[in-house]
């Protein structure tokens, strides 16, 4: 079994990406052997409510059933309490917030509400420290990176919090790790997309600092290639339980049940 906890589907604003359909990223799926995928409607990151992507996300799903959805809910906007509801009458394994791209505060009153309220509801919250490299977006994509110091404040908002943060690199994963308790570095997982290979090793140095247990397969696909996440875990020198771990045991844990 492997889980890709990182993927999206629609279409991206700032240039042309292929691949975005959801029968492009199932052939994709396919591809490189991934069982389940949880997937975030991309334009409504970019939208001012990106909830209203959320019922396109639920249809989709429910027609493919190897696609979980991860439903958005913007903190700033009224009926958030109630679209974090329906994402977990959906069944859906996390939701996601991109607070550098609503324009809301990543550590302030509205993000540790979601953050709580998450917790209450059992459902992990995603969090993105970018899409693109910066090298590359479009003037237009002014959105900040998101900050090391905002995962901590909430992490250790509320006990109950869970977050998965995505395409973070290995010097933000660190610093949040480092400097959180040990009983908050238990509730942050890690995807492994934007973490370097060799020759860098970054993910080999991460694995064997922090532990198999806090990563899991993220592909980011459709924007970035699905066969890097394997190809990296592929070039280490892993047992076959932190394999296991990372493509899908600790994906449920994440999850919970």
């Amino acid at each position: 079994m492997r889980i890709d906890v990182n993927a999206f589907v629609g279409s991206y604003p700032y240039r042309r990406v292929p691949g975005t359909s959801p029968e492009a990223v199932l052939a994709a799926m396919d591809r490189v052997g991934l069982d389940e995928a949880w997937v975030t409607h991309l334009p409504g990151v970019f939208w001012r409510d990106p909830a209203e992507g959320n019922p396109w996300l639920l249809e989709t799903a429910a027609r493919h059933a190897r696609l979980r959805p991860v439903p958005a809910v913007h903190p700033g906007l009224a009926g958030w309490r109630e679209t974090l509801r329906r994402a977990a009458d959906a069944g859906a394994p996390a939701v996601r917030a991109d607070p550098t791209f609503y324009g809301v505060d990543p550590a302030g009153p509205a993000m540790r509400a979601l953050a709580a309220a998450c917790g209450e509801a059992g459902l992990p919250l995603v969090l993105a420290v970018r899409f693109e490299d910066g090298r590359q977006r479009h003037p237009n994509d002014s959105a900040p990176e998101l900050p090391a110091a905002a995962v901590r404040a909430l992490v250790r908002s509320d006990p109950r919090v869970r977050l998965l943060v995505t395409h973070a690199d290995r010097p933000f994963v660190e610093e949040v790790h480092f400097g959180s308790t040990p009983e908050e570095a238990s509730r942050l997982w890690w995807d492994i997309c934007w973490l370097w290979g060799p020759p860098e090793d970054h993910l080999q140095t991460l694995l064997g600092t922090i532990g198999a247990a806090r990563f899991v397969l993220g592909t980011g696909q459709p924007l970035r290639l699905p066969e890097n996440a394997g190809a990296k875990l592929d070039l280490l020198d892993l047992t076959a339980a932190d394999r296991a771990a990372i493509e899908s045991g600790n994906a449920r844990a994440l999850r919970g049940p």
